[in-house]
């Protein structure tokens, strides 16, 4: 019902989202799943090749009932990008989950984010704006050891010259050192990994032309709604949620209406 009223078989538009949406989109078993990759049959459960193997055996069709595939696609998987800002996101949860908790590097994250439990923390719950914090604080990347600093230092050389308008002519091999440095710092090939891993020629040739914004911003809004419930969530939060929206966008359109009729009398 929804792509009918977006008129999606008439736009046939690209489609950027968070990757839960994707699996949503193509009719994928959600979860953790063996085979979550829709471009691949890459065996998520093979941990012993994920740091070995490159190469798996491409995914020719999205048959219902083969391959962790329940339900008929409603979009074509070659409109599908990967989200940049969610991949990064992806990463920062995997170096975050490789640190020892007793690690001084860990620690300080703990005394710059005090407002995020500790269980957050473990789970890597951040978003854009604490990445690019993290990323200017010369005193946590002082904080780690060298394994976690080789490791932080190409995740950020990645962000810089890949995830953004600018992608550097060595952008293979800085994403090369990224996977090798997590492989050494300890960290688990996710599905986000395996994307930069196994599937870089899919990538934009430049990703400041997609965006998944909208769906970061989601993130932002819902933190906010998970202090006011104490992290309860129920129908009354997600209400809360929406009414939040319309009352912005309502806010803003008289905004707008008050600033064009001053202009107007002036």
């Amino acid at each position: 019902m929804v792509l009918e009223l977006l008129k999606y078989e008439e736009h046939k538009w690209i489609i950027c989202v968070h990757l839960k949406m994707d699996i949503f989109w193509l009719g994928q078993q959600s979860g953790y799943t063996k085979f979550p990759c829709f471009i691949c049959l890459w065996d998520s459960r093979a941990k012993d090749r994920h740091w070995i193997q490159k190469e798996w055996p491409v995914r020719e069709s999205l048959n219902v009932g083969e391959k962790n595939i329940i339900y008929e696609s409603l979009v074509e998987r070659e409109n599908i990008v990967f989200p940049p800002l969610h991949i990064k996101l992806g990463l920062m949860k995997q170096f975050v989950k490789a640190l020892n908790t007793d690690s001084d590097c860990f620690k300080y994250l703990c005394e710059v984010f005090p407002g995020l439990m500790l269980e957050k923390l473990k789970a890597d719950i951040f978003d854009g704006p604490q990445i690019r914090t993290l990323i200017k604080d010369q005193a946590f990347t002082q904080s780690m050891t060298d394994v976690e600093k080789n490791a932080w230092g190409a995740f950020v050389s990645v962000v810089w010259n890949f995830f953004g308008n600018r992608k550097s002519e060595d952008y293979k091999e800085l994403v090369e050192s990224l996977m090798e440095c997590f492989h050494v710092l300890g960290c688990n090939m996710s599905i986000k990994m395996h994307f930069l891993n196994s599937h870089l020629e899919l990538f934009p040739a430049n990703m400041g032309d997609v965006s998944d914004e909208q769906g970061e911003r989601f993130h932002q809004d819902i933190k906010v709604m998970e202090d006011r419930y104490q992290g309860r969530w129920d129908i009354h939060m997600m209400a809360d949620y929406c009414w939040s929206i319309q009352r912005d966008c309502t806010e803003r359109r008289y905004s707008r209406q008050s600033i064009k009729h001053k202009f107007v009398l002036e």
